[in-house]
């Protein structure tokens, strides 16, 4: 009885004191989640659907390089190697590295790549892509596409015109520091698959405009 009411005392003392940390310890700051496609969803079709340009073209390109395919038994553990190599590169810089199907999509915002309206790969972003073409490089088993989108602002012909142009050099870029040209197809999508719809804020605007490296395990 003697020990059960010292265990009650004690427990009631942890829970003052705990009480008193809460009354003066400052709050957590606030955690600031990615975009991370939660309007959109992970299931989004064009993130779904084939390569760019045909699995069936784009895998006689790959053989004509050499380049050997995974097995059914190899891609998984390939791919989950992958995912934790290019997450432990991008931590704390802004990416979002995702898990598509059986794919990986590396989101990258606009903003670190291109000014506003410009096609031009900005010279402050090249250690980011450049850490991701290194990885990309020797991890040659998958096929890269490079999709590019643009917020709504602007015509949608012009949008779509411009994120062709951000696509392919984004795409250039990578074969310039070694990825193979075999593995690389670009695509622009403009303003047709937007995180967020409506627009109702410039952080809005900013997560729409984005580059995706989507890596596609190349099987047998």
């Amino acid at each position: 009885m003697i020990i059960v009411r010292s265990l009650r005392t004690l427990g009631a003392g942890c829970a003052l004191a705990a009480l008193a940390g809460c009354q003066t310890a400052p709050p957590p700051p606030p955690l600031v989640v990615p975009a991370a496609f939660r309007p959109l969803g992970v299931g989004a079709p064009y993130l779904l659907g084939d390569v760019i340009g045909g699995l069936k073209a784009r895998a006689a390109k790959m053989r004509a390089a050499k380049i050997r395919p995974l097995t059914r038994y190899e891609a998984s553990t390939y791919m989950a190697d992958l995912d934790a190599e290019l997450r432990r590169q991008t931590a704390g810089i802004g990416l979002d590295v995702l898990q598509v199907g059986g794919s990986i999509v590396i989101r990258i915002p606009a903003a670190f790549t291109f000014d506003v309206g410009s096609a031009a790969v900005k010279a402050t972003t090249d250690a980011t892509l450049l850490e991701i073409a290194r990885t990309v490089k020797t991890r040659n088993r998958t096929f890269v596409d490079v999709l590019a989108h643009t917020d709504m602002s602007g015509s949608p012909q012009t949008n779509q015109a411009l994120s062709e142009k951000r696509a392919a050099a984004v795409a250039t870029y990578l074969a310039a520091h070694g990825v193979s040209r075999a593995r690389i197809a670009s695509r622009g999508l403009g303003e047709s698959a937007p995180l967020y719809s409506p627009e109702t804020s410039e952080a809005d605007k900013a997560a729409n405009r984005r580059i995706e490296i989507r890596l596609v395990p190349y099987r047998a």
